[in-house]
């Protein structure tokens, strides 16, 4: 019996919990669309700045753009415009963020926000960067604005975190275009692989993992030409014996090396098979 009237108890105190929330929610939206219909636009531009300054960027942003007819051709005008954009950016509407930093630094190309504006413009592409199994745009529009920022704007103090965002957005692309060619390579579409992974290694010739690269396409040429008619495999395993070579002559304190070394004795072994039995079917 007790322990049902306290469990009781406890459903009634949620209730009025949520109840007073619910109330107090209410109150708020009440007030803020008295504000919004006043006919005071000073009133209005005020409470906006208010809402600003507390962080209730929705609030803000409904005024701010309200107001837009009633500040242009003022000097609130850049002012209330940059603040838009953050409004969208805090409230994470990234598109409509990076699109209002592009139309500032347009609208007000001279203004001391602009370098800043440029920026984030960037930084609101790097948030839409997804995760990797997802299609990249965003973050290659991310790189390229970045080291657009750069090159505009040299001797930034957002220089320092301007290039790590765009090292973080290499990385991220480089990881998906090896998951891409790891794929084939998984499925044992292994020419497919070898081109692919030969992209990864074109794109990323400084990356920490080029030997690792290096050798997928060793491992994926290899396997193409084993599993290929014997009329093609002696020019497949000689691919594969270049291939060991420009690795050696490229990574030669590699720890792979050892392998690599492996698959070029295994590739010799077998073009000297193919060309053995040519000439034992020439005998014949």
């Amino acid at each position: 019996m007790k322990k049902g009237l306290l469990y009781l108890g406890f459903i009634i105190l949620l209730s009025s919990c949520f109840f007073r929330k619910s109330e107090f929610k209410r109150e708020k939206s009440s007030k803020f669309t008295q504000v919004f219909k006043s006919t005071d636009n000073e009133y209005r531009y005020k409470m906006a700045e208010q809402f600003y300054t507390t962080k209730k960027y929705s609030y803000a942003l409904q005024l701010f753009e309200d107001l837009f007819p009633y500040v242009k051709g003022t000097d609130r005008y850049e002012d209330l415009y940059f603040k838009c954009a953050y409004c969208y950016y805090y409230t994470k509407d990234y598109l409509n963020a990076e699109n209002f930093f592009k139309s500032f630094v347009e609208t007000f190309p001279s203004s001391k926000r602009a370098e800043e504006s440029d920026y984030m413009r960037a930084y609101c592409y790097y948030k839409q960067s997804p995760k990797v199994d997802l299609d990249q745009t965003a973050t290659t529009k991310a790189m390229i604005l970045m080291q657009s920022y750069l090159n505009t704007h040299p001797g930034s103090p957002r220089s320092k975190e301007a290039n790590e965002i765009i090292d973080l957005c290499r990385e991220k692309i480089e990881v998906k275009e090896f998951k891409s060619a790891e794929l084939y390579y998984n499925l044992g579409f292994y020419r497919a692989s070898a081109i692919a992974f030969n992209s990864v290694s074109e794109n990323f010739p400084d990356s920490k993992k080029a030997d690792e690269y290096k050798l997928l396409i060793i491992k994926s040429y290899y396997n193409f030409a084993d599993q290929s008619i014997e009329t093609k495999q002696e020019e497949r395993f000689n691919k594969v014996v270049t291939e060991c070579t420009e690795f050696i002559e490229r990574f030669n304190d590699s720890k792979l090396i050892d392998q690599v070394l492996k698959y070029k004795t295994q590739a010799l072994n077998n073009i000297k098979k193919l060309k053995d039995n040519e000439q034992i079917k020439k005998a014949n």
